[in-house]
């Protein structure tokens, strides 16, 4: 998946990018991996193999479930009165849970793959896994 950006022109166009895209943009993260979108689809397409060999079940429908099960239902915030602030708990939007929920899943493998002998593939692969399957190790 590979459309040259053409989500990002518009306010709320990203929601409509392709959830498998999205996830191939946020493993391109952190200035060493700035840019490189083939890296990062052939990390996805390894990630999506493993996937399928592991648990014998659809990679994107484990995606989908993982994308679901590890976004926020509640978030914090700050209010400001009078020069004191307030932690304010708030509902999170869906598409800030989907955004937030594919950011963690790639912080949590980029953080898996980093001084480990596992290759990135196998760690987004696991991280996924855990999360569709609502694992406390994800």
């Amino acid at each position: 998946p590979h459309s040259a950006g053409r989500y990002a022109h518009k306010r709320f166009r990203k929601a409509q990018c392709p959830i498998v895209e999205r996830l191939t943009n946020s493993l391109m993260m952190h200035g060493r991996n700035n840019g490189k979108k083939l890296m990062a689809v052939r990390i996805v397409k390894h990630a999506f193999e493993i996937i399928h060999l592991l648990t014998g079940e659809n990679p994107l429908q484990v995606l989908v479930t993982a994308i679901i099960n590890s976004g926020p239902r509640e978030d914090s915030t700050r209010i400001g009165r009078a020069g004191t602030v307030r932690r304010q708990a708030v509902d999170v939007s869906p598409l800030r849970r989907v955004n937030q929920a594919i950011w963690l899943l790639c912080t949590g493998a980029r953080e898996a793959a980093f001084r480990n002998i596992k290759t990135i593939a196998e760690c987004v692969a696991d991280e996924l896994i855990n999360a569709a399957k609502g694992s406390s190790n994800s």
